[in-house]
């Protein structure tokens, strides 16, 4: 695992790389499920070169973040995810971060620009369509079936196989959401080892159980789930990236929400990508983000 520093808020030590640390701007990367902060490290290394100091934490339940109450709920709700964004913010002090996140990350960084509207300069949103949290949205057959693993992890079973053999669980998912051969096996070490955490099935669990309301939230939370459902809509300027060939997330999922914008809103498709466009295809990832950021209409 990579070198991590650690900061405080009144619920994690949450642990983080940084690229550049006397970057003029700052951009945070939020990892994903199944995932770690070194997935971002391509894109960390080409934002970091031109100028910006780049923050990548790990989730709560992802090593080596932990929480500071042992007696503290394991929750993964959305909104929770949302709230740590925040807090690791003000903990570091910066100003304005450009913000980008990928699939539980993307969550992350949307829910707290509708936490609060300055949180970012920019949001930068991969593989996920915003407004996508309520358990009681219409989906369709194909993305169900895409979801398989959501209500395995509802059953018993399910619970068993995260607890006791995450490491073939994502090695399931890695195969099957991405066109073949897109990863190595160092890579793939590499991101396990943010599992082997002790709060990191329950967190897994709870986050897909709650989000189809097969469980409560963390009553902390309330507030913050008050006002994310119905999703608010958003003024900072906002990039989705979706790769084409997604399996998880079908491209059609992030599709017709420019509703949900008051601001500038693009959504590009990324050809031949899949689930994981910061792995799969990292400079192209870059480029847009680059090119969205230093838009004059953005």
């Amino acid at each position: 695992m990579s070198s991590y520093q650690f900061v405080q808020t009144a619920t994690l030590d949450i642990g983080y790389l940084e690229w550049n640390p006397g970057g003029e701007r700052t951009a945070i990367l939020m990892h994903g499920w199944p995932d770690s902060p070194e997935t971002w490290r391509t894109v960390a290394g080409e934002l970091a070169a031109v100028g910006f100091r780049v923050l990548a934490p790990a989730l709560r339940g992802f090593a080596p973040t932990r929480f500071v109450d042992p007696r503290r709920p394991r929750s993964g709700q959305l909104a929770a995810l949302g709230r740590d964004l925040l807090d690791f913010i003000d903990a570091l002090g910066v100003k304005h971060p450009v913000l980008v996140g990928h699939d539980w990350g993307a969550r992350a960084v949307a829910n707290a620009c509708g936490l609060r509207a300055d949180a970012g300069s920019h949001l930068v949103m991969l593989s996920v369509g915003y407004g996508t949290n309520d358990p009681n949205q219409e989906i369709s057959l194909q993305q169900a079936r895409n979801y398989w693993y959501h209500w395995f992890m509802a059953t018993p079973r399910g619970e068993y196989v995260v607890k006791n053999d995450r490491r073939v669980f994502t090695r399931q998912m890695w195969d099957t959401w991405a066109p073949a051969n897109w990863y190595t096996e160092v890579a793939f070490d590499e991101a396990c080892q943010a599992f082997d955490n002790p709060d990191w099935a329950d967190v897994v669990l709870h986050s897909y159980r709650h989000r189809w309301g097969f469980v409560q939230g963390d009553a902390a939370y309330d507030r913050d789930e008050a006002y994310l459902n119905p999703a608010p809509s958003l003024s900072v300027p906002t990039l989705v990236l979706h790769g084409a060939a997604d399996t998880c997330n079908h491209p059609d999922s992030s599709a017709g929400r420019e509703h949900l914008f008051k601001g500038t809103y693009r959504r590009t498709l990324l050809d031949r990508v899949g689930h994981f466009p910061q792995r799969e295809a990292p400079l192209a990832v870059t480029g847009e983000i680059l090119r969205f950021v230093e838009s004059r209409h953005s």
